[in-house]
């Protein structure tokens, strides 16, 4: 197994997809395999998040990562090198130790995503296998349903409308290529109605490639992407279903949660929630309350019977404990796994774990200052969730992980199975 010993590791500041500064990490292993990992960054963010390392002062108004890349070189590479790709899990401890804070402040959140992900991928290409086989193995077949976030709002856009990710999930497809055939033609005839219905501005995008049209109430984001279903020739409820991305702890001040232009109580907001699950097929709901209200998911988890996900996300940061703690209050049905919020692979991959072992559901996701980087379509089809994040069919660093889930696809041929309809539903 010598073959995976880390001999060299890099850092270097590059872009992410909203322009700002991000660390990417190359591994090379005594192989020949190489790996290279980049951290995304989230406009909205959980209190409890991995602590990312940004310069501050003038150069890229104050967004730059070159104090998290001397980290990588000053303190990861050198504690690091020498060790095991193989055993990435004992690499990631190790980045841990030489942190050594809770928060992931010294050596930044960012740089130690970029490493462990660098690692695991040169891991792979020692090996001569696919990332999803490294690490799922030869089973690892279920390819996601992907959650695509067809009109922006919130954090994500400019404009007023209060939730912040309207997504549609093609779970009446049979292969996840037909899957996204649905999902782009649905893309395209939301276009031609938002075209229509609000003039041509209406088309243009948000953060994660979705359309950021000028609307205020929340039906009417969710009409609009019923109608543009019917037009593009499927049925909302069996063909399609659609979830939301409330991102709550973005539109709360004060005690009240600013929805559709007014400031209304947290028992009014779940209120909503209901009538509008009675009015449309919605299958999820995403921290549809602040992060420090988890009473409030427990009552809309009991208020929904199990007709829609309750899904924590600045609630629970990929953080196997928080996770633990919400799914044995019954505040929760699943949770997104993002590896920037919790800073290793390794304790994403314990999220995972402990969600799959539970009955819960992982949803594996993107953030909104995303890169080409397309790990995150290899751990869905690795750990099999079933579900996955990753914006609209638009925008390149969208697009990568696409394109590599159809990649995995045709390299698994005939054994490939799409996770469809059974992905949205309690066990």
């Amino acid at each position: 197994m010598s073959e995976f010993i880390i001999e060299y590791v890099k850092a270097l500041q590059i872009l992410d997809s909203r322009g700002d500064p991000t660390v990417e990490v190359s591994v090379v292993t005594r192989g020949g395999g190489y790996g290279r990992g980049i951290a995304p960054a989230g406009a909205s963010r959980g209190l409890r998040e991995a602590v990312e390392a940004r310069d501050g002062g003038s150069k890229y108004l104050g967004r730059g990562v070159e104090r998290a890349v001397e980290a990588v070189r000053r303190y990861i590479a050198p504690a690091i090198t020498g060790m095991s790709s193989y055993r990435f899990r004992e690499v990631d401890r190790k980045i841990l130790e030489v942190d050594g804070t809770q928060n992931k402040s010294r050596l930044g959140g960012n740089a130690i995503t970029a490493t462990s992900l660098a690692v695991i991928n040169a891991a792979a290409d020692t090996a001569r296998v696919p990332l999803f086989e490294f690490l799922g193995g030869r089973r690892a077949r279920i390819l996601p349903v992907p959650l695509m976030n067809i009109i922006n709002g919130g954090a994500h856009a400019g404009n007023e409308l209060s939730f912040q990710e309207f997504m549609i999930a093609p779970v009446g497809a049979s292969t996840f290529s037909e899957a996204i055939r649905v999902a782009v033609e649905i893309y395209k005839s939301l276009k031609n109605y938002l075209k229509r219905a609000y003039g041509p501005a209406a088309i243009n995008v948000g953060d994660e490639g979705g359309f950021a049209p000028p609307m205020r109430r929340v039906r009417e984001a969710l009409e609009a992407i019923v109608k543009a279903t019917s037009e593009a020739g499927y049925r909302a409820g069996e063909d399609v279903l659609l979830a939301v991305d409330v991102a709550a702890s973005q539109v709360y001040r004060d005690g009240l949660y600013f929805i559709d232009g007014s400031f209304i109580e947290g028992s009014r907001l779940l209120e909503l929630y209901v009538n509008l699950i009675d009015e449309f097929p919605i299958a999820s709901i995403e921290d549809p309350f602040a992060e420090d209200h988890p009473q409030y998911f427990r009552d809309l988890k009991l208020s929904l019977k199990g007709r829609a996900l309750v899904i924590g996300d600045d609630l629970t940061v990929t953080n196997a404990s928080l996770i633990s703690k919400y799914l044995s209050e019954n505040a929760i049905d699943g949770a997104i796994i993002k590896v920037n919020q919790v800073g290793t692979f390794t304790e994403a991959e314990e999220a995972i774990e402990l969600l799959t072992q539970f009955g819960g559901k992982a949803i594996v996701s993107h953030r909104s200052g995303e890169t080409e980087d397309t790990t995150i379509a290899h751990v869905a089809v690795a750990y099999g969730t079933g579900l996955i994040k990753t914006g609209a069919p638009a925008r390149g660093e969208r697009t990568s992980k696409y394109n590599e889930l159809l990649r995995i696809e045709d390299y698994l041929s005939g054994e490939a199975v799409y996770a469809g309809r059974r992905a949205l539903k309690l066990k």
